[in-house]
């Protein structure tokens, strides 16, 4: 093989690469393998002190070496090929994901023998272990007849290279996900707000079922650690909601945390309403602490490792760092003296001229294939004070130096982050390592993107200072506080978020789906009221309608009493909408919504062919099933009240930014639209946040509710799930 030989696979005891083994046994290859409690990831060991870390490039290193014609490709486009199967096996084991993937590879098995090309392939390899890696799941889906090909293409595999495969699932397979708890099987997930609220039952309904490693039931404790820098949006709402959800699940408990280590981008405001944002989803955490209650420790942990020579100052200029760090090209200060780096970190924490020029950063490993572990910035200067504390510190910890001390001195169990921060788990765990801290177990779950949105806390302060929107709260943003308004129920947010699970593939969310899911919660139980759009509204007369107006009161929701009533006007002459009088036809009999049939005997128009009014005659004994048109109408009478309809629209008109694409080049010219209308009396009554549906207009959210006649009752369109631009 090379110079210096294989010495050692390691791995987690409850999660051995099935892949690596089996493609080293398929391959001749001795490789010694040896579990370890404190390995967060497979680890490859040379006789000459070298590794290599992650299962993928392991599998690829095996593919390289072995003796097997185009074991890893004949080309480099089938290279690429086999390396996209080995980015998708890992789906495979996300309990969510598993059949969409069986479905996928289906179709795609339909007229191939194999994954890649006419041979065999280490992701052949990779897919097979997967499918073994799932036990009796896969074992029960084998039974189904379910996925044929799929099916055939398996056991093509296992009999091709029984042997080596038959030891492999005999040995590593049952310890495969051993010491996780057992799955809860009841059809309902426990709440995860843990009440028997309205929320509790919408995140019940959801059927996932999602385990969090290595955990104990009791001792679990978990952190939501927002930095203070923006409101909270619907992609951290996923991570405080999973926080939640795991702390019930195994009788923990939540600790939120501000990871305040950024003077110039935080505030007193921020924190204030991540607080009422986190109270909002229903979170019940066990405490408040900040990064910066730690930074005194930090600061003296920060001089021991520069001490302990692990740690230096360096005053390289920041692009010229970053291309070093790229290059692997060690820094002209790292071989500095601890005399000197001692010096130097005075002269930062002091804020002299000399410590702006540096910054502190750790010694780790400037040659390591992975970026994030070439000696990462630790400490950074910053003279802005601080929201909390003031001026009292020129110094900061960043976030990479700072939460992993955080998450072991404040006794976290297991660290919940999105998995685009992969490549940083080892540096989180080295730095733990290096700071003789405790382990935290990080729980990696996907980043929850939704189509047509931004959820960067810089580009979204954008909109806010530019007076492109309101406000953090404003109905366009994907704030909390901005969809609550825009009239999303947290029980609808929270079914969505558990509905998805804890799954680690990376995808876009269409927000027609959380909107479908409101609709459902809010249709059953919100009133019903009645508004005509003012321009060109007209008036049909009824001439056989009694002269004297009368009132009825009649349920605002039919079919929930709980909605309460409503004072329903009866009047000779009615208001209509334009667009509905333009389809009606003479001697048409039409329905009037709560009242009854009618005949339409005279359509008048001016001059230009618009129509002025209609004239008409009730005909109540009409049946409403022979009619075409059903209509809305409000009474003409001064006890309307005035509306202003707004429609919201995306900010940006594109689905999906690509990488490198500035956001400023798709922004919607058109976000928002203001329609004015009537609406029936009872509508002065109307709350703040109350949610109602305009009869055959949709539903809405009152924002501003009736003051005084001159000022508008301003509603909030709500989506139904059948989003339509509002430049339509």
């Amino acid at each position: 093989m090379e110079e210096a030989g294989l010495k050692l696979l390691s791995f987690p005891p409850d999660n051995p690469p099935l892949s690596i083994i089996a493609a080293a046994k398929i391959a001749g290859i001795d490789l010694p393998t040896q579990t370890s409690s404190s390995a967060s990831s497979p680890t490859l060991s040379f006789s000459d002190g070298r590794k290599l870390h992650g299962n993928s490039v392991i599998l690829r290193y095996i593919g390289r070496q072995a003796p097997i014609p185009n074991f890893y490709g004949d080309s480099a486009f089938h290279a690429a090929q086999i390396d996209e199967w080995l980015e998708y096996a890992p789906i495979i084991s996300c309990g969510s994901e598993f059949e969409n993937a069986c479905s996928y590879m289906e179709a795609y098995l339909e007229k191939r023998t194999f994954f890649v090309s006419h041979y065999f392939s280490i992701a052949d390899i990779a897919i097979w272990s997967g499918l073994a890696g799932a036990g009796p799941r896969w074992e029960s889906m084998r039974k189904s007849n379910k996925y044929p090909n799929l099916v055939r293409w398996y056991n093509s595999i296992s009999a091709e290279y029984s042997e080596p495969l038959k030891e492999v699932t005999a040995l590593y397979v049952a310890k495969k996900g051993s010491g996780k708890p057992v799955a809860v099987k009841s059809k309902e997930v426990k709440s995860v707000n843990g009440d028997n609220s309205d929320k509790a039952k919408a995140a019940s309904r959801s059927t996932a079922e999602i385990d969090l490693p290595n955990a104990e039931m009791g001792k679990v404790r978990l952190r939501f650690a927002p930095e203070p820098s923006g409101f909270l949006h619907i992609g951290h709402s996923k991570a405080a909601l999973l926080n939640q959800y795991f702390a019930q699940r195994y009788q923990g408990e939540v600790i939120l945390r501000f990871d305040d280590t950024n003077p110039t981008k935080e505030s007193n405001e921020f924190v204030e309403n991540l607080i009422k944002d986190v109270e909002t989803l229903g979170i019940k955490y066990q405490k408040i602490t900040y990064t910066s209650d730690y930074f005194p420790k930090l600061m003296a942990l920060a001089e021991k490792m520069i001490r302990e020579g692990k740690a230096y100052v360096d005053d390289t200029p920041r692009e010229q760092m970053q291309k070093e760090r790229m290059d692997g090209i060690e820094s002209k200060c790292r071989s500095n003296s601890v005399e000197e780096n001692l010096k130097l970190w005075k002269e930062m924490i002091a804020g002299s001229e000399r410590g702006l020029q540096c910054c502190l950063r750790g010694k780790l490993d400037m040659q390591d294939p992975n970026k994030s572990l070439r000696d990462p910035v630790y400490y950074r200067c910053n003279p802005v004070p601080h929201h909390r504390i003031g001026s009292k510190y020129k110094i900061y910890p960043t976030y990479d130096f700072a939460c992993p001390y955080v998450d072991a001195e404040e006794g976290i169990t297991h660290a919940l982050r999105s998995s685009e921060y992969h490549d940083r788990n080892a540096q989180y765990y080295r730095i733990q390592e290096d700071m003789g801290m405790r382990k935290v177990h990080i729980y990696e779950f996907s980043r929850l993107n939704m189509v047509y949105t931004l959820l960067s806390k810089r580009k979204l302060l954008w909109f806010v200072q530019n007076g492109k929107v309101d406000g953090w709260d404003d109905p366009r943003f994907p704030t909390v506080q901005g969809i609550v308004r825009r009239g999303l129920k947290i029980e609808a947010l929270i079914q969505f978020i558990v509905e998805q699970g804890a799954s680690k593939n990376l995808n876009l969310m269409e927000w027609d789906k959380l909107w479908t899911i409101n609709k459902k919660i809010i249709d059953p139980v919100c009133p019903r009221h009645t508004a005509v759009i003012e321009e060109r509204r007209l008036l049909l007369t009824l001439t056989n309608a009694p002269d004297k107006p009368f009132v009825r009161i009649i349920p605002r929701h039919k079919k929930y009493e709980g909605a309460g009533e409503k004072a329903t006007t009866f009047t000779k002459r009615i208001w209509l909408d334009y667009a509905d009088a333009e389809c009606i036809s003479v001697n048409e009999e039409v329905t009037l919504m709560d009242w009854g049939n009618a005949i339409v005997k005279e359509i008048i128009k001016d001059q230009d062919g618009n129509i002025t009014q209609l004239v008409g005659v009730l005909h109540l004994e009409g049946s409403v099933k022979t009619t075409k048109l059903k209509l809305t109408w409000l009474a003409e009478t001064d006890e309307l009240v005035n509306l202003s309809l707004m429609e919201f629209d995306y900010l940006i008109s594109k689905k999906k930014l690509e990488e490198g694409e500035d956001f400023l080049d798709v922004l919607n010219p058109c976000t928002k639209k203001e329609i004015a209308a009537v609406g029936d009396s009872n509508m002065r009554n109307l709350k703040q946040g109350e949610i109602l549906q305009l009869e055959r207009k949709g539903y809405y959210r009152c924002d501003v509710p009736f003051i005084r006649p001159s000022k508008p009752v301003v509603l909030f369109a709500i989506p139904d799930g059948r989003q339509q631009s509002v430049s339509k």
